[in-house]
């Protein structure tokens, strides 16, 4: 019987993340159900954004070597799919401390827009990141003699893993590190935010997720004006999804569908006096759309009595098996006009310093090419963004550029020498998390000896 007992309340605990009334794509309303988490009080804003990457990102055509001697060797490995030099001078990273060895990198040349905030000390790159659960190396790694993290190349498991890092997991680091943060907020629903759909890393043990459509909250069809053209339909479905019986299960749904009509009522408010910013964000690029809704939610921090926030959007298309030479170009396009457009509209409504965005994906793609793209990887190189980080750096190890070489377990597939524990709990001492906090929501982070990413000064 108590073991029956604590089942029904975890599934009553997590029944706000699922319910739905008819279709789920409608609703968008995995709502908090969430405790008012006793945490430390935060005085000031901070947010963080993250940016997936859904296939898994190809880091070598996206921050591409650039020195004489790791350019050849790139062009050797990939011939077929290599980005010209001659078309990267004018990305070619600068950085305030200059590698070892005189190593080079430079951007995609369709993440121009990132340049002017790599200048200035807005933005940072970290080399050959990613999933791990200890220290791992290639020889290590081939003796299996470390843990791994589950299915490595698997784009669900890995997807997951980013987003948890404890794989098969109902919690994410963000969700996690907004438990021991959202009493901050005067409101601890709009903690968690997706614009992007359901994502399993704004789940907490207490804090879930509210999703938001790119045009803000979205609306329960059916309960206002007319339902099959009566309006007696939509008073009584009104009635059916918002009036307690007194039946367990479906009172908490009308405890939910109440809260989802509450929080609409209230996001709807606050961001009607708030600007779209024109023209500042590029039309037909969904991953500006998502981040521009998330740019009007911050800027209404205060209307919505925010403090600590964490956000999620995405973009897919990145499993570039093939065609990648036509097919990353026009993604990091997208990616690099939305970032810079997002970074303009927090430097607008003098935010910059208050957001940390970074981004995310699958893992890395192969160093050599199966002829018309890469194939699945594990390392890769990523971005973190805002006016806080220590910008116009680049941080990490590079790997060897050598198939089957001392980095990579064959194709070039890195082992990352930078775990995401490292970068996440970089992430959650700014925001604000104690280490007792950040050491909670990351299990993994002592086998690292608990030294994070110096992403911040």
């Amino acid at each position: 019987m108590a073991a029956t007992r604590i089942q029904r309340r975890a599934f009553l605990r997590r029944l706000g993340h699922y319910a739905t009334i008819g279709s789920a794509a409608r609703l968008a309303i995995p709502l908090s159900l969430m405790a008012e988490a006793g945490a430390q009080s935060a005085t000031d804003y901070k947010a963080l954004v993250c940016v997936f990457l859904f296939g898994g990102n190809d880091y070598a055509n996206t921050v591409v070597p650039y020195d004489a001697a790791s350019y050849n060797l790139y062009n050797s490995l990939r011939p077929s799919i290599a980005l010209a030099r001659g078309a990267l001078g004018a990305t070619a990273l600068t950085p305030q401390s200059a590698l070892p060895g005189g190593l080079q990198f430079a951007l995609a040349p369709e993440l121009a827009p990132l340049m002017p905030i790599f200048s200035a000390g807005q933005l940072a790159v970290m080399l050959n990141i990613g999933a791990l659960v200890a220290p791992t190396t290639r020889a290590q790694y081939l003796a299996s003699s470390v843990p791994l993290p589950p299915k490595l190349f698997s784009h669900i498991d890995q997807q997951n893993f980013w987003q948890t890092l404890q794989g098969n997991s109902a919690s994410g680091w963000g969700g996690r590190f907004e438990d021991a943060l959202m009493s901050a907020n005067a409101n601890s629903t709009f903690s968690c935010i997706s614009a992007s759909g359901n994502a399993v890393f704004l789940s907490g043990n207490s804090a879930l997720q509210y999703q938001v459509g790119v045009n803000g909250p979205t609306a329960i069809g059916g309960l206002s004006g007319t339902l099959f053209g009566s309006s007696s339909a939509a008073s009584a479905l009104r009635t059916l999804v918002t009036v307690p019986v007194g039946k367990l299960l479906q009172d908490q749904v009308t405890t939910t569908v109440n809260r989802s009509i509450a929080a609409q009522t209230v996001l709807g408010a606050a961001l009607g006096a708030s600007s779209p910013f024109g023209t500042l964000f590029p039309s037909n690029n969904a991953l500006a759309a998502q981040l521009q809704i998330v740019a009007r939610i911050i800027g209404a921090n205060q209307t919505l009595g925010a403090r600590r926030q964490v956000f999620f959007v995405s973009l897919g298309g990145f499993d570039t098996h093939d065609h990648i030479s036509t097919i990353h170009p026009a993604l990091m396009a997208t990616v690099g006009q939305a970032l810079g457009a997002f970074n303009s509209a927090l430097t607008q409504i003098g935010v910059l310093n208050q957001v940390t965005t970074f981004t995310a994906s699958d893992f890395g793609r192969t160093l050599t090419s199966n002829g018309d793209g890469t194939d699945h990887g594990w390392g890769s190189h990523h971005f973190a963004m805002g006016g806080a980080v220590k910008g116009n750096s680049i941080l990490g190890t590079a790997p060897a550029l050598a198939n089957n070489g001392p980095d990579d377990v064959g194709q070039g597939r890195l082992v990352p020498t930078l775990a995401i524990d490292q970068l996440s709990a970089s992430l959650g001492s700014w925001l604000g998390a104690s280490a007792s906090a950040v050491n909670a929501a990351l299990p993994n982070f002592g086998n690292f000896g608990r030294v994070s990413v110096p992403l911040f000064a």
